[in-house]
């Protein structure tokens, strides 16, 4: 059998697609870690900004290189970046094979089969709009204890800024018992952590059920007796109300980790974004989360130099950034992206002054992450292992408020062998501005 080799780039939606796509090749295909081991390379790709999608373009020449030098047989590109620019990328990069939409990946054996064919088709791009199959097979690449579960596709939002809804489609939400059935099935394999994700679930279920059914789906899923930790990303402040609030806390299982997308504090500049949110009600939501748990963790994202933004407009995001001391936050300077209404708008801030504003706002949420950090020597938190640094020694993992890839780590100090994945409970004797250190609890 060929050998297949996917790599993924951008978000943790595209990582979902590709382990389906791994789960659909892997009768017919034999799959590979190493690019250069492969006769077959699919690059699943990003073009959510201007940064990601020269990411993108960068590993698919990097390659096609390989292919030159006659190391691949073939070379496919699936993701956002095939659905925005598809007669683009074939006539840049000749040695892409086949360029594969968003909305078809799952059709990707077909794909090359076509190919593998002598066919001279090369472009495979379908509706958005379509729903995804069920039941698909997946083959998971992140570690034994935690998965990704994609509860929906595409948007609805249309923020002015955003390229995604034409690049994924409206927003489609899968039936509350096909979650819970693929959840069931991960537990099965050892998952014990679930992060639930979407473009914004918050909305999840308003396409199919009379309103949003986050709180039930939540419900749900507490129910699988395997499921140890649920953490919900991408939840957009206008619809977070206190009925899918209730959702995290009432349930033990599911983390109060909210992750909420401010993405400014000004209103002229939200408005200006479409945000269905204001700097009032940003505030009435952190302070209704902090009051039912005054340990809940608040993640945010936020852009500085939107078109229009002032230093006034500016002064406002850092003003709610020091009131509010964030758990977590990111920040990005705007990327003018074609095709979306923000595109055109006047007052295109200068790329030297948004990253100024960019290191200012960071350099603020560092004092608060530190204060936040030190805050929690002398507490004990469940931590889960996920990485040897020096063997019986010191070990890598999470408490349950952090979320992989985007948070701190604890650095746990031991003179005993610890399995992966194993849960502890961990004695925090140290801080750094972004991490912890800790020792296991006796």
């Amino acid at each position: 059998m060929k050998k297949v080799y996917i790599e993924t780039l951008g978000c943790s939606k595209n990582l979902v697609d590709s382990e389906q796509m791994l789960g659909i090749l892997d009768d017919e295909y034999t799959l590979c870690d190493e690019a250069q081991d492969a006769d077959i390379v699919i690059v699943n790709t990003c073009s959510f900004i201007h940064d990601a999608r020269e990411e993108s373009i960068g590993t698919i020449l990097d390659l096609a290189k390989l292919k030159k030098d006659g190391h691949l047989e073939k070379l496919l590109v699936t993701g956002c970046l095939s659905q925005r620019y598809p007669e683009d990328l074939l006539v840049e990069i000749p040695e892409i094979d086949a360029v594969v939409g968003t909305g078809n990946f799952f059709k990707i054996n077909e794909v090359l089969k076509n190919i593998e064919s002598g066919s001279k088709e090369k472009i495979f791009v379908e509706s958005i709009d379509m729903l995804i199959p069920e039941d698909l097979p997946r083959i998971l690449t992140t570690p034994s204890h935690y998965a990704y579960l994609k509860i929906a596709e595409g948007c609805d939002n249309l923020c002015t800024y955003c390229i995604i809804p034409k690049l994924r489609g409206k927003y489609r939400s899968r039936k509350i018992e096909d979650i819970v059935e693929e959840a069931k099935d991960l537990t099965a394999l050892g998952i014990k952590e679930f992060i639930v994700i979407a473009q914004d679930t918050t909305r999840y279920g308003m396409d199919l059920y009379d309103g949003p059914k986050l709180d039930v789906l939540l419900d749900e899923l507490s129910r699988i007796e395997e499921i140890k930790w649920i953490r919900v990303h991408y939840s957009y402040p206008d619809i977070l109300d206190d009925q899918l609030l209730d959702g995290f806390f009432r349930n033990d299982k599911v983390i109060n980790y909210f992750d909420i997308p401010i993405q400014h504090a000004s209103n002229k500049i939200l408005k200006l974004m479409n945000r269905r949110t204001s700097r009032e009600d940003i505030l009435e939501i952190t302070r209704k989360i902090r009051e039912k748990d005054a340990d809940s963790v608040i993640r945010t994202t936020v852009i500085v130099g939107f078109p229009g933004e002032t230093d006034e407009d500016f002064n406002i995001l850092m003003d709610l950034v020091q009131e509010v001391k964030f758990d977590r936050l990111g920040a990005f300077t705007y990327s003018n992206e074609e095709d979306t209404p923000a595109f055109k708008l006047p007052g295109q801030v200068d790329q030297e002054v948004m990253e100024m504003r960019k290191d200012a706002l960071m350099s603020a949420q560092m004092i608060i992450s530190e204060a936040i950090s030190y805050g929690k020597i002398g507490k004990t938190y469940e931590v889960v292992i996920e990485e040897v640094a020096e063997e019986n020694k010191i070990y890598v993992g999470r408490t349950s408020y952090d979320s992989p890839d985007v948070d701190g780590v604890v650095y746990v100090h031991t003179d005993k062998a610890v399995e992966i994945g194993a849960f502890l409970n961990v004695k925090i004797n140290d801080a750094l501005e972004y991490d912890l250190i800790g020792v296991i609890a006796e």
